[in-house]
């Protein structure tokens, strides 16, 4: 293998300096003390969270489903632990106006066959009326359960784009616990690999180097138009809704406010 050590006439603008092999393996060595401690805290964080105390709720609380209205306690699907995504909901927008941070969520999370070997059933509920997230489902191609979880209090409906766990013993149910806003990352491995690239997500409260793009505001290109290019504008949509049947550019969100 070829390689030129750093200097003024083989650095590139913007680029990470160029080194031999040696020098790189020692930069990447060093670094990897760091990722380790960090997989270490995880694992420690984890084991917190395995000794949280829990919330006993209602579970033949009416959620609405394909079969109409069902008891809480069916989304366990006879198992024990339970794993929900919260997916926010825009009244009356059509399927592009929809949320596009938990569609990214949803699409990465295609099935739920591992964590079902675990024990562990999977489904997504959200507060919109069910009559409007049927369609939505189907267009999707989603193959997890949905519910509407519309007037249903904590802990079940509430505060969206969460994601919440809970434990079934017998006919009764528990929360054990939620999390929110990047707490949600573990859902959707694209970030974890954005960040290992060497210009990360591309977005502009990243810390990077000097001369790095300055990127744009954060998940920019969750959205695209229909040539692919990243905007926020009306023409877009959610990145995986290109891939849906008969998806076209469209004139509005349909919803209120500002799309981001």
């Amino acid at each position: 293998m070829t390689t030129r050590p750093s200097d003024s006439t083989s650095a590139l603008p913007g680029r990470p300096p160029i080194v031999d092999l040696a020098t790189w393996q020692a930069a990447r060595d060093e670094l990897l003390v760091r990722e380790k401690a960090h997989t270490r805290e995880g694992d420690a964080i984890a084991a917190a969270r395995r000794r949280l105390p829990m919330v006993e709720f209602d579970g033949t609380v009416k959620v609405i489903g394909p079969q109409g209205p069902v008891p809480f306690l069916e989304l366990f699907q006879g198992r024990n632990e339970l794993l929900v995504y919260k997916h926010m909901w825009h009244d009356g927008a059509p399927h592009q106006g929809q949320c596009e941070g938990c569609t990214t969520m949803a699409w990465n999370l295609k099935d739920a066959l591992y964590l079902n070997a675990r024990g562990v059933s999977f489904a997504i509920v959200t507060t919109g009326p069910w009559d409007e997230v049927a369609p939505f489902v189907e267009f999707m191609g989603y193959t997890h359960p949905w519910y509407s979880v519309r007037d249903v209090a904590e802990p079940i409906g509430g505060g969206m784009a969460a994601i919440a766990c809970y434990l079934r013993e017998g006919d009764r149910t528990f929360l054990t616990y939620s999390t929110g806003g990047r707490g949600n990352e573990p859902a959707n491995g694209t970030f974890a690999l954005l960040d290992m690239t060497p210009y990360g997500r591309g977005e502009t409260w990243e810390d990077k180097p000097e001369g790095w793009p300055e990127g744009s505001h954060a998940c920019w290109y969750w959205r695209t138009d229909a040539d692919g290019n990243a905007t926020w504008g009306p023409t877009s949509r959610p990145v995986p809704q290109w891939t849906r049947p008969g998806a076209t550019p469209v004139e509005t969100l349909g919803r209120h406010g500002d799309c981001h």
